[in-house]
């Protein structure tokens, strides 16, 4: 598995002791420089930023992402109720498929409400009045996905309509076009994706009011080619005469959070087994989904590796191999890097392994808030 990379920041000086394991530590600092590289792209270029609580959505910091933002956007009626609870600005809804029975709440709830089909659209007409704000996501059929299962535009794909069927028709009631086909990617694969779709629907620019280029824009990475992306999206506003909104998610809360963990057990098989606190099937399922190797603080460069793995039966549940930064022993803490997005909204009670607690740190003043605390009640209450 490759190693996703995470930059240890403040977190290199956090006492991990100060919280119980296993729990995410979030620095609100860390935050806020994200949110601020992403205000000055959004004051620049003029296009508007939603930040996608699919990838971040821990509320407690709702109001610093309203500093910072023009709003969210969600997937589905929960995440669009908690947007109305918590957050303020714009809510933009996408869901593959909506159910009947969410689509009133879901118009009262959103500024724009976005369908995966002109199917979907036609159906649920009779929910939308002249102030809803509908979008059409559009499959530009134009594949720039590392991983296959994770792009939009691999054949056979359920997210969006193919542009190629795309006809006026399809554009009646439509305010403006959505597509989302990058995931963790930097300038270049956006500006070959319009490129290649900008001839396809420019017939129709005429009939919108707005393009939203959707997420997996790593805007916030050191090495992102920011400037290029001010002057793309000055262009494209000037060019079409549109609004343009980027919904980032993993860009708000990249390298602002961290996972702690102890070391349960020690045994050889092979290798140097450790049995931790920390569950890749619970508490980081993309570690087996995508799959990839997480950072962890301060591992060293040389020594014997040991394999870590959860307390979960999967014979699985793998972390990957790592040299401690501390002697491995029970009782030994350690915390792996960049686990503020999704591994927080993925989180699940398989096996009854218990819930990691949730922590915000301001990097600057030292202070430490509990957010969250989760007992076995959690696991009780969904089965029941």
């Amino acid at each position: 598995m490759e190693t996703k990379a995470g930059d240890p920041g403040a977190f290199a000086r956090f006492d991990l002791n100060r919280v119980p394991s296993p729990a995410f530590v979030v620095d609100e600092m860390a935050i806020r420089r994200n949110l601020a590289i992403l205000a000055d792209v959004k004051a620049r270029s003029g296009a508007k930023i939603l930040a996608a609580m699919k990838a971040f959505s821990m509320w407690e910091l709702a109001p610093v992402i309203g500093e910072y933002l023009d709003g969210v956007c969600t997937s589905g009626l929960w995440e669009a109720r908690l947007a109305s609870e918590k957050y303020r600005g714009e809510i933009a809804t996408y869901c593959a498929g909506y159910k009947e029975a969410d689509m009133a709440e879901i118009v009262g709830i959103s500024d724009h409400v976005i369908f995966n089909s002109p199917t979907q659209h036609r159906r649920f007409a009779s929910f939308l009045n002249d102030s809803t704000d509908v979008g059409l996501r559009i499959n530009p059929e134009h594949a720039e996905g590392e991983v296959a299962k994770y792009d939009p535009c691999s054949p056979g794909s359920r997210l969006g309509f193919p542009v190629s069927q795309l006809r006026a028709e399809h554009l009646e009631g439509v305010s403006g076009l959505h597509f989302h086909t990058l995931c963790e990617q930097d300038f270049a694969p956006l500006k070959r994706t319009w490129d290649a779709l900008k001839p396809k629907i420019a017939p129709y620019f005429s009939q919108i009011k707005w393009l939203n280029f959707g997420g997996g824009h790593h805007i916030t990475r050191a090495d992102y080619q920011r400037e290029e992306l001010i002057s793309f999206l000055q262009s494209v506003r000037a060019e079409t005469g549109l609004d343009v909104y980027l919904e980032p998610g993993e860009a708000i809360a990249l390298d602002a959070g961290i996972l702690v963990g102890e070391l349960l057990d020690m045994f050889e098989n092979g290798i140097g087994v450790g049995i931790t606190d920390i569950s890749a099937t619970c508490h980081m399922p993309d570690v087996i989904e995508a799959p990839y190797r997480p950072a962890m603080l301060g591992e060293r460069d040389d020594g014997p590796a040991i394999r870590l793995g959860g307390p979960s039966c999967l014979a699985g549940d793998i972390i990957g191999d790592y040299r401690l930064p501390v002697s491995a022993e029970p009782g030994a803490r350690f915390a792996f890097l960049d686990q503020a997005h999704y591994s927080m909204v993925k989180t699940n009670t398989f096996n009854g392994v218990p819930l990691p607690s949730i922590w915000l740190w301001n990097s600057a003043t030292d202070e430490l808030k509990c957010v969250k605390q989760f007992d076995w009640t959690e696991f009780r209450d969904r089965l029941s």
